[in-house]
């Protein structure tokens, strides 16, 4: 007689409101010492964006080394205090804040007016350049400010499902596809080689040596990064790039930063260093749009966040407060002078699916890190120096971790509903599309496709269709609160049903286990 079917043949892969299999999550720390190498390990990955926004954006602004040194010991000390911010205080999720790419495009706007052309010396035209985006950011961080502790945030993610958070949070890693390859083969003999290595150690070497898998999962990205960067060095050092293009030499040479001279030993950034901030309403109104985009892509980071700390979905409230917190990082970034704002970072949410560690604890430390190489300038630079292509390469498996959590959420919807399948399909395929059109007509006119006398009105359309998870985002949520509504199987279609108890803070025990506020403030702040 054959035996009686069990349980889990009819549901192999039950619906799990927590991810299971991570080693430590948000709550539950590793020992100090694997705490103390990890924590370095999500530094050194943060890094990678912190060097690349000033490279692209300090010689357009009139700047040298000097300039993009101070620069990116700012980001720094701005993303390692805003960092502990959002760990303490905001949604209390392992998630590093630092610089947006969102506000990139409105930056160079800034930095390529014709306001400036009465500056002669370069410095002189940073420092005014510098002024007018430190305006910008400190008045559109008031309006991620309200968003957030005023509670119009929590509104909109009462109605978020996970049916319109699949491609919200998909493209939220897919949507930075251009930092991962295309970076990487700018200097292919050493991109390749960390891509390939760091697959290898993080997912085919623990199943050869079972007995130290957490091992080679924890610390790949570390050991891969180290042992290319070496090699990279021999290369260098040999005179392997001495005969090729400067752009060539730029992307692969050890040396080429310019950071490690122009560094100070020493540098503590104050608060308006480059003169008191100005104020452009054109320039206000862009970047308060930017803070829009930045804050949807955060909110997705924070999703995706949660469930690689193997934490229950967020509440609205929790949501919402980490909005606040991130008007407030914003406005540090503003009062600092980092030209650009802050969101959460997608390559170290991704790095937490990577090692399985989602402990808050690694965070804190990270940002230590931060704060101790923003002041100690020549042995950040030394980091710092690690050429471009070797972090896109890491990027290439972190973002696609993102991507994959995104994915995940699928399990709460009804696959088998063609209405399921049109508004992921469709809002997948327009979250890529249509900021693809926006690039590919900018970089090829010089313009958007919204060309009209206003410039702050060209740079706001730009910076919105430009941003893949806000465009899916939009579309995604549009079709879910407007498709076949008035069904009764469309609660169930979408999963709304599997997050209800979350809607509110005191709905699941769990949310105030993993959420609630340090050092009993919550009497001071309750969630509303």
């Amino acid at each position: 007689m054959a035996p009686a079917p069990k349980a889990e043949d009819f549901n192999p892969h039950p619906v799990k409101d927590q991810l299971p299999g991570v080693d430590f999550c948000l709550s539950s720390p590793p020992p100090w010492p694997e705490a103390v190498v990890m924590g370095f390990q999500h530094y050194l990955v943060m890094l990678g964006t912190v060097v690349i926004i000033p490279t692209l954006l300090v010689p357009l602004m009139g700047g040298g080394n000097v300039e993009k040194a101070e620069m990116i010991n700012t980001l720094l000390f701005v993303s390692g205090l805003n960092t502990l911010n959002q760990c303490w205080f905001g949604t209390r999720l392992p998630v590093v804040i630092g610089p947006s790419y969102t506000y990139l495009i409105l930056a160079i706007s800034i930095a390529l007016s014709n306001r400036y052309d009465d500056y002669i010396y370069p410095r002189e035209r940073f420092k005014h350049s510098m002024r007018w985006m430190q305006g910008a950011l400190i008045v559109a961080s008031f309006f991620q400010m309200i968003m957030g502790f005023v509670g119009f945030w929590r509104i909109f993610a009462r109605f978020l499902s996970p049916l319109s958070a699949v491609p919200f949070v998909t493209l939220v890693g897919l949507g930075l596809y251009a930092n991962g390859f295309p970076n990487v083969a700018r200097c292919i003999e050493i991109g390749l080689p960390e891509l390939i290595i760091l697959v290898i150690i993080s997912q085919h070497v623990p199943h050869f040596m079972r007995s130290r898998r957490a091992v080679f999962e924890r610390y790949a990205v570390l050991v891969s990064v180290m042992m290319v960067w070496a090699f990279a060095a021999i290369l260098t050092v040999s005179g392997t790039y001495d005969r090729r293009p400067p752009k060539t030499q730029f992307s692969c040479r050890v040396d080429r930063s310019g950071l490690l001279r122009a560094a100070p030993w020493i540098r503590f950034p104050v608060p308006f260093h480059y003169g008191s901030p100005k104020f452009n309403a054109g320039d206000v109104f862009a970047y308060m749009a930017a803070a829009l985009v930045a804050l949807i892509e955060s909110s997705a980071t924070f999703i995706a966040a949660s469930r690689f700390a193997s934490a229950t979905p967020l509440p609205p409230s929790v949501l919402s407060r980490g909005a606040g917190w991130l008007g407030l990082s914003t406005f540090n970034s503003g009062i600092f002078g980092t030209a650009v704002g802050s969101t959460a970072l997608v390559e170290n949410v991704g790095l937490l699916g990577l090692t399985r560690v989602g402990s808050r604890r690694i965070i804190e430390i990270s940002a230590g890190f931060m704060l101790f190489f923003s002041v100690l300038g020549k042995f950040g630079a030394i980091l710092a120096s690690i050429p471009i292509p070797i972090f896109a390469a890491v990027y290439c498996v972190l973002y696609a971790y993102v991507a994959a959590a995104g994915l995940g959420f699928l399990q709460f919807c009804n696959l088998n509903s063609f209405r399921t399948k049109f508004i992921i399909g469709f809002s997948l395929f327009m979250g890529l599309s249509i900021p693809q059109y926006f690039n590919q007509y900018l970089f090829t006119s010089g313009y958007g496709p919204v060309h009209t006398h206003s410039r702050a009105f060209n740079n706001i359309v730009q910076v919105i269709f430009t941003s893949a998870a806000t465009v899916a985002l939009l579309v995604g949520f549009l079709l879910d609160r407007t498709h076949s509504v008035g069904h009764e199987h469309v609660r169930k279609d979408s999963g709304r049903h599997w997050w209800s108890k979350f809607r509110t803070f005191d709905g699941d025990s769990r949310s105030q286990e993993f959420y609630s506020l340090p050092y009993n403030l919550n009497r001071f702040f309750p969630s509303y």
